[in-house]
């Protein structure tokens, strides 16, 4: 939710900005409390070109990290540039309760009801402007927003009400729905570490001055060392925090999470809106592709458009974007988009300039290395195929015809499978983390555990390009009453891949896509239910979407495990009503069979395309 590259961009901007020769004399700054409708006062800070030749059109962000720290020239001179140069007045401001704004904060505050005289997010953004296009002169009367993260989800919200100067909005990285797919939760697996580490972060004080401090390097050990998640919220105080309460007096998917998702009540696109996320965004990869969807069903006036890139949370802000990790991209695809895309979009609706063509979705396929568009996506063409799962790790196109056959591994939370190798630093640790880039590590760090079950094909004869969906079916069974199942799809590198100057990539194995279902939520997200014990379920696992081409000579590959820790909390695997509140006693082994048989043919299912 909160993007470490901004933290990092504070820093490293500001001596080059200091460098540059009267910088700090292109702007004028401006600090107001602007009033809101019930009488609290929000912290605003403006930096207006002081060469503007003619009214210019605002560029609003709407922050909980601090109106003053981006609020400079320094800040302006990276994620911003582009738009910077084209000229705007730029207006930073504080959300409520948050650093100098007044009110109370209240973590993803959810929409006012119908009729309800109270404020929210959208009646304090239509406050805000209001205020603006009257009180900072000269303007041309129109309001551009956009945000990462957070600010991506107050932009979004902007456009449930949206002010009559506000012409166009782009949610980046939106957290669209915290408990099915972002922040907090992925279809009822508890984020552990990012859930408890952001709400610390966020909660502890009102201006991020506290944060999280663990006294462990490795992570993984830390959280290891509480036998409960009620151990741990004792240690580090967490009951003290509204975000930590909420997620245990609602562990399932009810009306308190249903209320903060934006997915949910953003169902038209009242202005122009440009989602933008990244396919390897380790914090809110589903809000902007449920988001893009949610405005999608009814947008008969073609306002919503969408932009994929192979990024993680926010890079493709302030960097060039040509590589994630060990994966090189061969161009840098953040520039293009601030340059080719964003600047564009923005000139257009807020100055009139250009045609106004723009692709409905731009993806960046990381197989093939080239940006794809389509005219709607998950694109409408294509052939829905299945990858089965097959005796000896073979996973292939052909389905099963055995009458029998399982694979399966004993699941231990006393030994849960590490999301990343370790060590696992803090999520923003200060010393250096890599958070970042964690989703295109080589999976193979976690190769040869008896705990991860592994499919994969023979080396491909053509390129498979894949564009849409992406859905897991698992036929399986538990001698537990809970489960949790994790499966990645990956691209296997061929061994002979050769490489100069950099990591050695031969048999790399690439995580294009991975994703968690609790098995309690099977049945329902809202009601949870025991896994009948040693009897064979259903379960789909939704991984979303993906653009990629897998190559010539590659390998597909599945993997399905139980734990990814501490990314994800342990799951009992033994049925509790809350796993908040579960006892040391509740943990428990337990083996788990993944079945592929022709009447219980385990899969992944995906959307083939022509490349």
């Amino acid at each position: 939710m909160r993007p470490l590259l901004i933290l990092a961009l504070l820093t490293a901007a500001a001596p080059a900005v200091a460098a540059a020769q009267g910088a700090d004399t292109l702007w004028t700054r401006r600090e107001e409390m602007i009033p809101m409708r019930d009488g609290k006062r929000l912290h605003t800070v403006f930096l207006i070109p002081k060469r503007a030749s003619e009214p210019l059109p605002f560029i609003m962000i709407r922050t909980p990290y601090g109106a003053d720290a981006n609020a400079t020239p320094g800040y302006l001179a990276r994620p911003w540039k582009e738009l910077a140069d084209e000229g705007y007045i730029f207006v930073f401001q504080d959300i409520r309760g948050l650093y100098k704004s007044e009110g109370q904060f209240v973590m993803n505050r959810p929409p006012r009801g119908a009729g309800s005289t109270a404020s929210d997010e959208s009646t304090d953004t239509w406050d805000t402007i209001d205020w603006i296009v009257k009180n900072v002169t000269p303007n041309n009367g129109r309001v551009g927003m956009l945000g990462i993260s957070y600010p991506g989800w107050t932009t979004a919200i902007a456009g449930l009400d949206p002010h009559p100067a506000l012409r166009a909005i782009s949610p980046q990285a939106p957290m669209g729905d915290a408990w099915m797919g972002d922040d907090f939760f992925h279809q009822g697996a508890f984020r552990l570490s990012y859930g408890l580490e952001y709400a610390w972060m966020m909660e502890a004080s009102t201006d991020q001055s506290i944060i999280p401090n663990i006294g462990r390097y490795d992570s993984y050990d830390f959280y290891r060392s509480f036998a409960t998640l009620g151990e741990l919220a004792k240690a580090v105080g967490a009951e003290a925090w509204p975000t930590w309460r909420r997620y245990v007096e609602h562990p399932a998917y009810d009306s308190v999470w249903q209320n903060r998702s934006a997915p949910r009540y953003l169902t038209h696109a009242k202005v122009p809106t440009l989602t933008v996320g990244g396919w390897w965004d380790q914090e809110d990869k589903y809000g902007p592709l449920a988001t893009y969807a949610a405005l999608e069903r009814s947008d008969s006036a073609h306002r919503s458009y969408l932009v994929m890139g192979p990024w993680f949370h926010g890079q493709w802000s302030g960097e060039t974007g040509d590589s994630l990790g060990n994966i090189r991209f061969g161009s840098a695809t953040g520039t293009e988009f601030r340059q080719k895309i964003q600047a564009p979009w923005f000139a257009y609706w807020l100055k009139d300039k250009g045609d106004g063509h723009f692709p409905e979705a731009r993806l960046y396929d990381a197989g093939a290395n080239q940006w794809r568009e389509f005219d709607s996506w998950p694109a409408a063409s294509g052939t829905r195929k299945n990858l089965y799962f097959r005796a000896d790790g073979v996973l292939s196109f052909d389905a099963p015809t055995a009458t029998t056959g399982n694979d399966s591994y004993l699941s231990d939370p006393a030994h849960p499978v590490p999301y990343r190798a370790r060590p696992i630093e803090l999520t923003y640790d200060p010393r250096g983390s890599r958070w970042r880039r964690w989703e295109t590590e080589d999976q193979r760090f976690v190769d040869g555990r008896p705990d991860v079950l592994t499919w994969q094909t023979a080396p491909l004869t053509e390129d498979v390009t894949i564009a849409g969906n992406i859905v897991a079916k698992l036929f399986a069974s538990t001698t537990g009453t809970d489960a949790d199942w994790v499966v990645k799809l990956i691209d296997v590198y061929p061994d002979s891949i050769t490489t100069a100057g950099r990591a050695r990539m031969g048999g790399y194995e690439l995580m294009v896509m991975g994703e968690v279902l609790r098995g309690r939520y099977r049945r329902s997200f809202e009601h949870p239910s025991a896994i009948p014990a040693n009897t064979v379920q259903q379960y789909t696992v939704d991984l979303h979407q993906q653009a990629y081409q897998f190559k010539k000579g590659h390998r597909i590959m599945v993997q399905v495990q139980s734990t990814w820790f501490p990314l994800y909390d342990r799951n009992p695997q033994t049925f509790v009503p809350n796993i908040f509140l579960a006892t040391p006693g509740a943990f428990k082994a337990q083996t788990h069979r993944i079945y592929r048989t022709r009447t219980q043919p385990s899969h992944v299912e995906v959307n083939v395309v022509a490349p």
